[in-house]
């Protein structure tokens, strides 16, 4: 899309060595013009390699979202959106308050592109936030935060569980055709990424769960002096009777001392 006139234009090369530390690569021109392709794909082949270093999920989901920022012509700033069981909005990774408010903005009004991109399309354009009437409470306070533009990836979905990568340009008609290309290409390999980050969190959630349970049952079982297989009966009751999880209830026991009633 063509850009509003008097707009200066940046060099045709850009360098940067923030995905892997490695050897500095041109990137993508940020006004939205055509990227290199070769580049490109080394690039991504970078970005492939620095996630799999990655161990933690916050560090995998902000090399993403530092990688789409620096890939993906005409993008200023970027994050994760997820949604949890479909109900929790939460925001990952932003790589500048702006991208935090706004993406508190989607939760705070219950609309927006990212929300359609994560539940209905893959990827969702906002050319210009000021004339956009999608979704009218949020545009017209992202416009006023200072948000130009906004393109949004649909990552993941399983289940109830969904994910998208949200992309910001201070500037009107920042995303072009290629744009969409580069981002397309971001996000598939994000996609992957994000998945390995999941399970990388649910495999921490789980062994913690472990952890608080059986520091419940301890507590249990020296204290009536029962099984092991009581105390969980014990605490299984106990979740069943206020509606809990089993984890919230060994938690309970283990920061209060007292088994969870509702």
């Amino acid at each position: 899309m063509a850009e509003r006139s008097g707009q200066s234009c940046e060099s045709d090369v850009q360098s940067a060595g923030s995905i892997t530390g490695a050897a500095r690569i041109p990137l993508p021109d940020r006004r939205g013009r055509s990227a290199d392709r070769d580049v490109l794909g080394k690039r991504l082949g970078e970005l492939a390699r620095a996630l799999q270093q990655e161990s933690s999920s916050e560090e995998i989901l902000s090399v993403m979202a530092a990688a789409a920022v620096e890939l993906i012509p005409g993008v200023d700033q970027g994050s994760i959106s997820v949604v949890h069981e479909r109900r929790r909005i939460g925001s990952r990774a932003p790589t500048s308050a702006l991208a935090a408010q706004v993406d508190g903005l989607q939760n705070e009004t219950g609309q927006g592109p990212c929300l359609d991109a994560m539940y209905e399309h893959q990827t969702v354009h906002v050319p210009d936030m000021e004339s956009e009437t999608r979704w009218p409470k949020f545009a017209r306070r992202a416009a006023e935060a200072g948000v130009g533009s906004m393109l949004c990836f649909q990552l993941y979905v399983e289940g109830d569980n969904l994910g998208a990568l949200n992309l910001y340009s201070v500037r009107p008609h920042a995303f072009t055709d290629e744009s969409r290309h580069a981002g397309l290409l971001v996000a598939a390999h994000a996609a992957v990424a994000f998945a390995e980050a999941l399970k990388v969190e649910q495999l921490a959630e789980a062994l913690t769960t472990r952890d608080l349970i059986g520091q419940a049952k301890g507590i249990l079982i020296e204290r009536y002096k029962i099984t092991g297989e009581q105390a969980f009966s014990i605490l299984d009751r106990a979740s069943s009777r206020a509606n809990e999880k089993l984890r919230s209830v060994a938690e309970h026991l283990v920061v209060t001392g007292e088994i969870l009633e509702r």
